[in-house]
């Protein structure tokens, strides 16, 4: 991994605890969609994030989820409100987009997992794949979303794509589907077994899905997710 400074171009809030975070590296930099960074605090602390912007993109783009006022992420939050540059250390991560394979592509992701697979997504959209892609982004309530217009329109350009956010509690103005994220992907999705998985969430909500996934057809071997290094 390389170490790079860059600078803080945009801090802007996604909804009531979700940043967008917009960094400019000041060097050239090299990564897959799918890999993550760590943001450093300092020598002994680095802090591992998603990146949610294509490798192809001038700016490397954060989606910091922050819960609490003295918590893990608030305090980078608070770092880059108060600092004009940062360090970063990039590229990390073994679950990288898979390009070499011809199989439908399948992307799932809970919460602020959403940054892994928007990488994914508009590194496909630069790219002009045209392998079928379904996109799946679950959420507690519809409060939580955020850019949901936005990200409609960029899997649109996609040949073959769809894409399905989901709620667990919705609201009487939610016109989409209802449930948890993987449990809806079953009901709409007879087998598992053609496709590239590549997931992300909290390591639990991970785990279980690989398990459920894999008893309706989903071989191991085609599921990617940092979190499998974990758990």
């Amino acid at each position: 991994m390389k170490t790079i400074t860059c600078q803080v171009e945009q801090l802007s809030p996604l909804t009531e605890h979700v940043y967008k975070v917009l960094l400019k590296p000041e060097q050239a930099v090299s990564f897959e969609a799918g890999q993550y960074l760590n943001f450093v605090m300092s020598e002994d602390d680095k802090r591992p994030f998603s990146i949610a912007s294509a490798p192809e993109s001038d700016l490397i783009e954060l989606q910091i989820g922050a819960f609490g006022a003295d918590s893990y992420p608030m305090q980078v939050i608070d770092r880059i409100k108060s600092s004009d540059t940062v360090q970063i250390e990039v590229p990390a991560g073994k679950a990288q987009f898979r390009a070499d394979s011809e199989r439908p592509i399948l992307l799932l992701a809970g919460g602020t997992g959403f940054s892994y697979i928007k990488s994914i997504f508009e590194h496909l959209v630069n790219v002009n794949c045209q392998r079928p892609v379904i996109v799946y982004w679950g959420l507690r309530e519809p409060s939580a979303c955020y850019e949901l217009e936005k990200t409609a329109q960029t899997i649109a350009k996609l040949a073959h794509a769809s894409f399905i956010p989901v709620v667990e509690n919705p609201d009487a103005d939610w016109q989409g589907k209802v449930g948890l994220v993987h449990e809806v992907a079953m009901k709409d999705i007879v087998s598992f077994e053609p496709y590239d998985i590549y997931l992300a969430g909290r390591f639990d909500m991970v785990g279980k899905v690989r398990q459920d996934f894999i008893e309706q057809g989903g071989i191991k071997e085609h599921m990617f997710a940092d979190a499998f290094a974990f758990i």
